[in-house]
């Protein structure tokens, strides 16, 4: 398959005018911006703390800027890259074994919290210990840390792009729903932390999602070969997003907890 094709669907006028008049494309894209944001929330912390090192925000913001182009180019290489791979089955299924990875370790995780920790200290101290190394740099300051947020960027949103094009096959529905859900994310980071803080299921029940979403991959296999259609799973997971509230405010209420 050649490169032309492969990005084809990118170009075409039609189809972006299919996607951006159609409602059931926009509840799908919904649900993926929803996802971006509740996945990547720490990612968002992450990058912008790798920013602390330079001398003034200003300098901060434009890394982040630069770090934010710099996420969309790779999206856009990736997701045309993607979608012709997610058509081997071989591909589909090894996606979906890393999903159901990804929910487990989560869950696993929560159940033990003190080898959680202790791992993410691990990984902290050896990310400290290369910056702490010495030597010549060619790059300036500003533009290593570019080059940072650019490499975690890419590390954290492989995730991301492999549980979108899960959902859906159409690359621009995939393309607007990533690039909104990373504006969204860097924009208002802090208000999503918050409300997770408040809301503190929202968290596992984005996992859950990634576990259905592992299923919905699974189940489009041979011998099932069952397509869950977008428009139902939008549905589920604005659904299950809806009892997930409903939920914290019934136990709060039973706990006689306050906000």
């Amino acid at each position: 398959m050649s490169i032309i094709k492969m990005y084809a669907p990118f170009f075409s006028a039609s189809n972006w005018l299919h996607v951006l008049t159609s409602g059931k494309d926009w509840m799908v894209i919904l649900t993926l911006i929803l996802m971006e944001c509740l996945l990547s929330v720490d990612n968002a912390v992450v990058l912008a703390t790798q920013t602390k090192v330079l001398p003034d925000k200003k300098q901060q913001e434009k890394s982040l800027f630069y770090g934010l182009w710099g996420a969309y180019i790779f999206r856009f290489i990736v997701i045309g890259i993607g979608t012709y791979l997610i058509n081997f089955w071989e591909i589909k299924l090894a996606g979906s074994f890393y999903l159901f990875y990804l929910a487990i370790k989560f869950f696993y995780d929560q159940r033990h919290p003190q080898k959680a920790a202790a791992k993410e200290k691990a990984e902290e101290e050896k990310i400290l210990a290369h910056q702490k190394k010495k030597g010549k740099h060619v790059l300036s300051l500003f533009w290593r840390t570019v080059i940072s947020i650019e490499a975690m960027d890419i590390v954290f949103s492989i995730d991301s792009v492999l549980a979108a094009l899960a959902v859906s096959s159409n690359p621009v529905v995939v393309l607007i729903g990533g690039m909104i859900g990373i504006l969204c994310m860097r924009g208002v980071a802090e208000v999503i932390i918050r409300l997770m803080d408040i809301i503190p299921e929202l968290q596992p029940m984005a996992y859950v999602l990634i576990g259905i979403i592992a299923l919905k991959l699974l189940l489009s296999l041979p011998p099932f070969n069952y397509e869950l259609p977008n428009t139902l799973f939008a549905m589920i997971v604005f659904g299950i997003l809806l009892l997930t509230i409903a939920f914290h405010f019934w136990r709060i209420r039973r706990h006689g907890r306050k906000l």
